[in-house]
């Protein structure tokens, strides 16, 4: 058999073995943690070294004695620093399952101090008879630290995969129960050790081996460090499929919270416009009422008091003074009546429940030619019709604020208004070519509160308000509201505030 190739092979696994090792203690922990992994990998590196330095050994026939007994020496040391780093690797995997610890730990203390006791002694007694000091110092390594560090492997890798099928992950744990068969598999095939007349030396060794299998030892050790090796591949695999699992579940979790919240927004959005529409609704009502008292009560008693002014006047028209004070009282009176009728139709302009949006508008612009004498061009495109009160009504008072603030602060004399109607959706914009502004200086300017009123009003209503407007370039306010056979339908909601009739009032003469 070609030896050879063997330690090649057995390095070759081995080496694999601590570099996958390597990798995987950089990731998350679900092999193991890294401070347990990187031992592993530490014996991997350094025990595939040392069977390649055997292999270079083999194969040294044309150097002297002299210069192969320090590589020898060398290969030994090797060999004790891997089974060190082994026995880390099983101390701290055992440590991991908690099998080291709480009450398990004084029996471990008292276990590796008997032990190590037991080393010490027999080593002496040993090493007193012994005349191949190399041969003896390898059979010790492999029976005191190979053995025990190979077998708590392999118990600690059986403990792990009995905690993966415990988990779940049934794939993961028989991948650590083949990796624990070859380690336990493993420490047994360290009991044989060259020729030596120590404890089993003398029969169970090497060459013993050979002849009653038929093979080197060589091979077995290869086999199971290619059994370990590609055990814990395929765990890698395992964790890596479970990760990518954990992963998309993480995901999936993370899109059905994001989906809830946004269900959350959009119920909440939804109840906050319900409530802007409430809002709106009760101001106009609030409007409808003072308009009411005012066409009601205050009207008439202007009314009253302007035809006593009269009769007064006519009573003693001979005293002039009187009569001078009795007509600028009745002028006063008038001036009052005008106001009080401005003001009840700026509440709830009559046309808008008796004509409708566009007739509202009209009356709005030459409202505005008169009060401000701001020139309107007021455009409508498209089929007019009716609409929902509480839509006609949120536009009106959305051109109204606008139309406002442009003879506020614009700074010019004329302005744009355009009405078009889709089939889907209605746009009122207004525009000027005034002196603009900056949106970022809106509670500077006074803007804020209007446009955020026009805002939460065109919200109200399932709507949305564009405003554009740069500095020098005038400014345009635009509302989009959708409209269908829902919003086409007769509501009563506005009409049940006031009947137009109610605020046909004139002021007093």
């Amino acid at each position: 058999m070609n030896i050879t190739l063997v330690y090649f092979i057995y390095g070759l696994a081995f080496f694999s073995m601590g570099l996958a090792m390597l990798l995987e203690s950089g990731r998350s922990p679900l092999l193991a943690e890294a401070a347990v992994l990187l031992p592993l990998a530490v014996f991997g590196f350094i025990h595939g070294s040392h069977e390649w330095l055997e292999m270079f050994l083999e194969e040294s026939e044309g150097f002297t004695t002299q210069n192969t007994l320090w590589l020898s020496w060398l290969r030994v040391f090797i060999l004790l620093i891997s089974f060190v780093a082994l026995l880390i690797f099983s101390l701290r995997m055992l440590q991991l399952e908690k099998y080291i610890g709480g009450q398990h730990r004084n029996y471990w203390i008292m276990g590796l101090v008997g032990y190590s006791l037991l080393i010490f002694l027999l080593t002496t007694i040993a090493w007193s008879r012994q005349s191949d000091l190399l041969t003896h110092v390898d059979a010790s390594l492999r029976y005191f630290l190979a053995v025990p560090a190979a077998a708590l492997a392999g118990v600690a890798m059986q403990l792990r995969a009995s905690r993966a099928r415990r988990e779940g992950n049934p794939r993961l744990g028989l991948s650590f129960t083949g990796a624990a068969v070859g380690f336990l598999i493993y420490a047994t095939t360290q009991m044989v050790v060259p020729p030596v007349n120590m404890f089993l030396g003398n029969t169970l060794n090497t060459a013993n081996f050979i002849g009653f299998a038929g093979i080197p030892i060589q091979v077995v050790r290869a086999a199971m460090a290619v059994l370990i090796t590609v055990s814990l591949l395929q765990g890698i695999q395992a964790a890596e499929v479970e990760r990518q699992n954990q992963l998309l579940a993480a995901q999936q979790a993370r899109v059905e919270a994001l989906e809830q919240v946004r269900l959350e927004l959009i119920k909440r959005e939804a109840m906050r416009q319900e409530l802007l529409r409430h809002i709106v609704i009760a101001q106009e009502d609030e409007r409808a009422r003072i308009a009411r008292e005012l066409h009601d009560e205050t009207s008439q008693i202007l009314t009253a008091f302007s035809f006593h002014l009269a009769a007064l006047r006519n009573a003693d028209p001979r005293n002039p003074k009187i009569t001078e004070q009795l007509q600028y009282l009745q002028s006063l009176s008038r001036q009052m009546s005008e106001g009080i009728y401005r003001l009840v139709r700026d509440l709830r302009p009559a046309q808008l429940d008796d004509l409708g949006l566009v007739a509202a508008l009209q009356y709005l612009v030459e409202e505005v030619r008169h009060r401000l004498d701001l020139k309107v061009d007021f455009q409508i495109v498209g089929e007019r019709r009716r609409l929902d009160p509480l839509a006609e009504t949120v536009l009106f008072r959305v051109a109204q604020e606008a139309i406002t603030n442009v003879a506020r602060h614009a700074g010019v004399f004329d302005a744009q208004m355009e009405l078009e109607f889709e089939e889907n959706q209605l746009t009122l914009q207004v525009t000027d070519q005034g002196t603009g502004f900056d949106a970022r200086s809106f509670p500077n300017l006074g803007l804020g509160w209007g446009v955020a009123g026009m805002h939460e009003r065109a919200e109200s209503i399932g709507g949305r308000l564009i405003l554009t407007s740069t500095v020098g370039s005038g400014t345009n306010v635009k509302i989009i509201v959708p409209i269908g056979p829902k919003n086409n339908q007769t509501n009563d909601t506005l009409h049940q505030i006031m009947k137009p009739e109610e605020l046909i009032w004139r002021p007093s003469a």
